[in-house]
């Protein structure tokens, strides 16, 4: 399908690996212009190269941590001096999984920093992207939340609950800015064998590129399995944000998407 976004404009914030890179890929290989942000150059660099063989109009690096708001402004500042103007931000950076562990095991600083990464970052690339969406004659943002905030695991309360936060905070965000349609959606994966699923598959001695297993040892460790027998490949939700970022999506705006392979009856 043709989303419509030749010669748009796009930042995906965390789009260096995993999910996030997976978006930043549908939309460029649709020939969008794509800016990634993230702390590390190195995957920077190899995500603008990827980017520029898969067809972005244009593609560049924002090195920037999401937790100091000077640089998140910087990096949207380079945005304005580049292009002028911004139709797409997906915001794909979540609290890590150092963040688990149960309830009483969690300290104030667990809290905060999943908050920080998880919350704070996306309130910060939205604040410096608005008057950049404002400018723009078509606007999307895209914010990815988690399937686990319908089905809880304990180790992942502070994970949870700051995903909960991002689904509360779209939601609002979707109300304020109607009037003006900017269409603002959340995009809930449920498991997909990213970098984070993959690093504690490896560590249950499980080959994260098998899905089948990957999925088993979810279903046994979580008790979260899936209709569909199998993880999900970045890839797949990839091209579910990319809809949902893209000129194609006209109407819908307040919503969660789903992507869970499946799993409400579970």
């Amino acid at each position: 399908m043709d989303l419509g976004l030749a010669a748009a404009t796009a930042v995906v914030q965390g789009g260096t690996q995993g999910m996030g890179l997976a978006a930043a890929a549908c939309l460029a290989a649709d020939g969008a212009k794509v800016a990634v942000l993230a702390r590390g150059r190195a995957n920077l660099d190899a995500a603008v190269a990827h980017l520029l063989e898969l067809g972005a109009a244009d593609a560049v690096a924002l090195q920037a941590d999401i937790t100091r708001p000077d640089e998140v402004t910087a990096a949207f500042d380079q945005v304005r001096d580049r292009w002028g103007e911004l139709n797409i931000l997906v915001n794909a950076t979540g609290p890590k999984g150092d963040r688990m562990g149960p309830f009483e095991e969690l300290t104030d600083d667990d809290w905060l920093t999943a908050v920080d990464v998880g919350v704070m970052g996306m309130v910060r690339c939205v604040r410096a992207a608005l008057p950049l969406l404002r400018a723009a004659e078509w606007a999307r943002i895209v914010n990815i939340s988690a399937h686990s905030t319908k089905r809880q695991t304990a180790s992942l309360i502070a994970y949870t609950a700051a995903k909960a936060m991002v689904t509360s905070i779209t939601k609002n965000l979707s109300l304020t800015l109607a009037d003006e349609e900017i269409l603002v959606n959340t995009v809930s994966p449920g498991s997909f064998a990213s970098e984070g699923l993959a690093l504690w598959a490896r560590g249950q001695g499980i080959d994260p590129d098998d899905l089948h297993a990957v999925m088993r040892g979810i279903a046994e460790h979580f008790g979260h399995p899936a209709h569909m027998p199998r993880a999900g490949a970045p890839s797949e939700i990839g091209a579910v944000i990319a809809f949902v970022a893209s000129r194609r999506n006209t109407y819908m705006t307040g919503a969660n998407v789903n992507v869970d392979g499946g799993s409400d009856f579970c």
